[in-house]
């Protein structure tokens, strides 16, 4: 009797372990982000500015460092993003920062805009789902 009762105790115990192993790794994955940290959501700028981002489960390399999961770099996109995300983000679209810059000076026409920093694989494809930030920025003259 208690040969069975630690068998069943031992394969209760297997089970758990495996439901454990298959459902919790979105427990202890760091979350993949992407933050604009300059300037603030909302701010008031002047010409020329500085964008700034940061990173956090993610590895920012430069682009020519090839494919892989969980590395990329940065594009800067205004007013919204492309219709198909699941092709590379044409360069007329953004700004590609290709060398892995955490930032860039800009120079816009005064007014309101939106400003997108979308995280993409060395090939200018963007994660699924998308890991991206974005603000609204006054520019003034």
């Amino acid at each position: 009797m208690k040969i069975e009762k630690m068998h069943l105790l031992g394969i209760l115990a297997i089970l758990w372990i495996g439901c454990f192993m298959i459902l919790a790794p979105s427990l202890w994955a760091e979350e993949r982000k992407v933050t604009i940290i300059q300037p603030a959501n909302y701010a008031i700028v002047t010409n020329p500015f500085k964008v700034c981002m940061s990173v956090e489960g993610l590895v920012l390399e430069p682009a020519d460092m090839g494919i892989t999961e969980g590395h990329g770099h940065h594009h800067i996109l205004f007013s919204s993003l492309p219709k198909d995300l699941s092709k590379p983000i044409p360069r007329k679209k953004a700004i590609h920062l290709v060398e892995a810059e955490e930032c860039v000076k800009l120079k816009m026409e005064p007014g309101k805009h939106v400003i997108f920093a979308l995280f993409a694989y060395a090939d200018h494809v963007a994660y699924n789902p998308l890991i991206m930030d974005k603000i609204l920025i006054t520019i003034k003259e």
